[in-house]
């Protein structure tokens, strides 16, 4: 597993503030720098992984446990 820099929980968010969070801690970190992203709900598990792609990050990882919390590792982009 990559070595995580930062983590957040964004399990209690809805859309669109889950990707504002996300974002924004984003922005504040170093390029390669990697974020664990704690998150629940469909829409947020689709919506997050595609915005930060689209702008410019890598997700490394995806993972959902049985209780519907996902984690996602997102490697921050230049």
């Amino acid at each position: 597993m990559q070595d995580v820099t930062r983590e957040i929980d964004i399990t209690k968010d809805i859309c669109p503030m889950t990707f504002v969070r996300t974002r924004l801690t984003l922005d504040r970190m170093s390029p390669g720098e990697v974020l664990l992203v704690r998150l629940k709900g469909q829409e947020p598990l689709r919506n997050v992984p595609r915005t930060a792609t689209e702008q410019g990050h890598q997700v490394l990882k995806v993972e959902t446990d049985p209780d519907g919390i996902s984690r996602l590792l997102i490697r921050r982009g230049k």
